[in-house]
């Protein structure tokens, strides 16, 4: 096991391991990033950044043409670190029903990794975590009390600051039954 990393605010070096760098939602521009042997990697604003954003992209089934989608995300943090996300996904064609989630999640002070909670409007209650890597955000989760074993995964690659490629894919059992390609961005008022 590794030891725990202090949680800071400054990059700096810890032998080999990446530091937590503005991970305090509370700063002026929270973000996170990480230093390695001198070298500054990416920083995000998705996810650590309080903010609204939106999504555009496709939603595919199996043995169905691509569906377009949009949506909202709003991301508020507390004062004991605990990130809220609540993400509305709708369909312009009325091919398929509006899609709620409401994330409630926690960033571990010693590393780049979060658990979570969230309430999906088609899956029920479910639990995952996630890993804040230099270039992406990367998650996965599991249905709970679920016969058809349904789970998912979720990638955030950044392209800029505030745009970022999203990906995602449901899973029952070992099946694909879904997947999800978009863009996010921030919206600025």
């Amino acid at each position: 096991t590794s030891a725990a990393l202090p949680l800071i605010t400054e990059p700096k070096i810890l032998g080999e391991k990446y530091a937590i760098v503005n991970v305090s939602p509370y700063a002026e521009k929270g973000s996170i990033g990480w230093s390695r042997s001198g070298i500054s990697a990416v920083t995000h604003s998705f996810l650590i950044e309080p903010g609204r954003w939106t999504l555009q992209g496709n939603w595919l089934e199996r043995d169905s043409r691509p569906i377009l989608v949009k949506g909202k995300i709003l991301i508020a943090w507390n004062r004991d670190n605990w990130f809220t996300m609540i993400n509305k996904l709708y369909f312009p064609s009325g091919e398929l029903d509006e899609v709620a989630l409401q994330y409630k999640g926690r960033l571990t002070t010693s590393d780049r990794q979060y658990t979570f909670v969230l309430q999906h409007s088609v899956l029920g209650r479910v639990e995952g975590e996630g890993w804040v890597a230099p270039e992406s955000i990367v998650q996965r989760y599991w249905v709970l009390s679920d016969r058809q074993r349904r789970t998912g995964f979720e990638t955030l690659y950044r392209i800029t600051k505030d745009k970022y490629h999203f990906s995602s894919g449901i899973m029952a059992g070992h099946y694909l039954t879904s997947t999800m390609e978009a863009v996010v961005e921030r919206h600025r008022d």
